[in-house]
């Protein structure tokens, strides 16, 4: 089409020259001056709704232009769909971009005009120590609170975890870091959740939401994880309701579990009868 209104652009005005009626050129440069007004819309429009990728000139100054060419072809094709998922506000992140990825998202909130700039965030807390290794993120957390943002942390464990000395310890040590950061963390009750309220989320203000779907390990070998720009308040709901207010809200919860494990923790007395009776009430 493009070409079409070039060659268009570039006949009338010949037209144009080569006749004789006065009312014929006047007609005919009019319509030359609509299709210019129309190419240069045209071509603002473009430069906002499409990425332009440079390409290598001469394929010949590859040492084999053949195989760069079908490596060039597969990486394009993967970056164009990326940027297609982008465009529908949905971006799916696998591995070690997980991490980079929710770094990224910290680090904008803190750029970005956006407000209240505070994050929401809801961990299944089935392995403590691998939390704490995210020292990029935790960074990352430590920057936005500085600026002046906000942080409240939901740490959901399953009962029977609870109730083990061998993860309350670790799971201590997570809270008192994170704390530290000047985060505010809460506890729920996996077993008391429903299915769409357990879910490892995190909410960065009212602008994205990275949920994880496959939880990733320490090495980052695995995981997937997907970015949603819509639909945000949906995801600030389910995490408002299991937070709750209160004397039933998250962090009364984790207060009241700590009051009960850290003294027992302290002395190396831990009972699991008394702690399970604490978590049961929780």
């Amino acid at each position: 089409m493009n070409a079409l209104i070039g060659l268009a652009g570039i006949a009338i005005p010949v037209i144009a020259w080569a006749s004789a009626r006065a009312s014929v050129k006047n007609g005919l440069l009019a319509a030359e001056t609509v299709i210019v007004i129309v190419m240069t819309a045209n071509h603002v429009w473009l430069r906002k709704a499409f990425i332009t990728l440079r390409r290598v000139t001469n394929l010949k100054t590859m040492d084999d232009a053949h195989y760069y060419d079908l490596v060039r072809t597969q990486l394009e094709s993967e970056l164009i769909s990326d940027y297609g998922e982008i465009a529908d506000g949905h971006l799916r992140v696998y591995a070690s971009e997980v991490p980079r990825l929710s770094v990224l998202l910290v680090k904008t909130l803190i750029d970005a005009q956006s407000l209240p700039k505070k994050i929401l965030a809801a961990d299944l807390t089935t392995n403590p120590s691998l939390l704490t290794r995210r020292r990029e993120y935790q960074t990352a957390n430590r920057r936005l609170i500085e600026a002046g943002g906000s942080i409240d942390r939901l740490f959901i464990s399953y009962q029977d975890d609870l109730i083990r000395e061998d993860y309350a310890r670790p799971l201590l040590q997570l809270i008192d870091h994170h704390r530290q950061l000047g985060v505010t963390c809460g506890l729920a009750v996996r077993d008391r959740l429903r299915a769409d309220q357990a879910v490892d989320v995190i909410i960065i203000a009212s602008a994205a939401v990275l949920v994880e779907e496959e939880q990733g390990d320490a090495d980052y070998t695995k995981g997937r994880s997907s970015v949603y720009f819509k639909g945000v308040g949906r995801w600030i709901g389910r995490f408002e309701s299991v937070w709750g207010h209160g004397a039933d809200s998250a962090p009364m919860a984790l207060q009241t579990y700590e009051a009960i494990v850290r003294p027992m923790t302290a002395a190396d007395t831990w009972n699991a009868d008394r702690v399970k009776q604490t978590v049961e009430g929780l």
